[in-house]
């Protein structure tokens, strides 16, 4: 299976919006789910932080994961994003298929 599911949040909604449609626009991503705002805490140049995100779920390809992930370091304003790669180890064989389609574009 190629297909995967690549995890980020954002800062705001601008953001997450920017984002999810030039994944889309340039074939890179089949759909980009922009979740409701979510409170990240987490420890960072030796202080815990605390801030308001937008996670985005975004469906694709390993073969497209190298575009993703310089598309979101590009658009990102964090020093480091959060990116993680997941791997699908099942699902609906259809809906697996449009993912793949939609980003053989």
């Amino acid at each position: 299976m190629d297909q995967i599911l690549v995890l980020t949040n954002v800062p705001d909604a601008a953001v997450a919006k920017t984002l999810a449609e030039r994944l889309i626009s340039d074939g890179l991503a089949a759909c980009v789910n922009i979740l409701a705002p979510c409170r990240s805490i987490y420890h960072w140049q030796g202080r815990t932080e605390s801030a308001e995100e937008i996670p985005l779920l975004i469906k694709t390809t390993l073969t497209r994961y190298m575009e993703v992930e310089a598309m979101i370091c590009k658009l990102h304003p964090y020093e480091l994003p959060e990116i993680l790669q997941v791997p699908l180890t099942g699902g609906l064989p259809a809906y697996l298929q449009w993912v793949a389609s939609e980003t053989s574009r």
